[in-house]
């Protein structure tokens, strides 16, 4: 870890706290971050689940002290994204690494165009599904996208939020809620996963995870009625750094 990491780094992923706390896809932006800072590609998933993981420890607590997390729903979701995540990032090191950094560039600007053209989708008060079906849908969803998570990660909150809401027939600020815990079970058990096949910066990744909490603070005060408006641009011009960087690196 060397001055111009940390100067690629924590600017950007304090950008991306900012743009998951207004609109979602700032996994988008982290993961660029490390990726443009030179780090190869299991090491930059690996730290950005250090910093990702610390940052969602924060957003969990708020919405639990809010009253949005429902502990019946919490622990299938947390199980389902524990074994998902822990399977996916176990195929991630299988896969050699210039392979599989070609792969995260080749994804994200798909994974880009789905983050933002998601929907807000709600649930009418009177749509029903039986708790047996929700337990099922919860945990089966976190186990998908619990192994999407822990193979690449960008979008798994958007993607799991839609799952929850359109599937599970979840309110969206309860689904919100065990969104984030499933989120965060999936990057604490990625985490572990790469930590003990020695593929996280430690150093780096605390050290982007306190912008990555700074970012999050305060894009939370921003009022914003859409705030896709400003994230979409952020999004292009930082993927846009990414493409401009890894053809230097084929033509050089």
């Amino acid at each position: 870890m060397d001055p111009i990491t940390l100067l690629i780094v924590c600017p950007l992923v304090f950008l991306a706290g900012l743009v998951d706390s207004i609109a979602g896809g700032g996994g988008l932006i982290s993961l660029t971050a490390y990726l443009l800072a030179g780090l190869p590609a299991h090491a930059a998933l690996g730290t950005n689940k250090l910093s990702s993981s610390i940052g969602t420890v924060v957003a969990t607590a708020r919405l639990a002290r809010g009253g949005y997390i429902k502990l019946k729903l919490a622990v299938p979701a947390a199980i389902g994204a524990i074994a998902g995540s822990a399977i996916g990032a176990k195929l991630a090191l299988l896969t050699p690494d210039s392979i599989f950094q070609m792969l995260l560039v080749v994804a994200l600007p798909f994974v880009a165009f789905a983050v933002l053209r998601k929907r807000a989708i709600d649930v009418p008060e009177n749509a029903s599904i039986s708790p047996r079906r929700q337990y099922a849908v919860v945990a089966i969803s976190s186990l998908v996208f619990g192994c999407y998570d822990g193979f690449y990660g960008p979008g798994t909150g958007t993607f799991m939020l839609i799952a929850f809401t359109a599937a599970a027939k979840l309110p969206v600020k309860q689904a919100s809620g065990e969104v984030k815990v499933a989120n965060l079970a999936s990057n604490v058990a990625a985490l572990i996963t790469f930590l003990l096949h020695g593929q996280v910066w430690i150093a780096l990744g605390l050290a982007a995870a306190a912008f990555s909490i700074a970012g999050n603070y305060l894009g939370a005060g921003m009022v914003m009625k859409d705030g896709t408006k400003i994230v979409r641009p952020i999004i292009v011009v930082v993927l846009g750094m990414l493409f401009v960087k890894v053809i230097f690196d084929l033509v050089a």
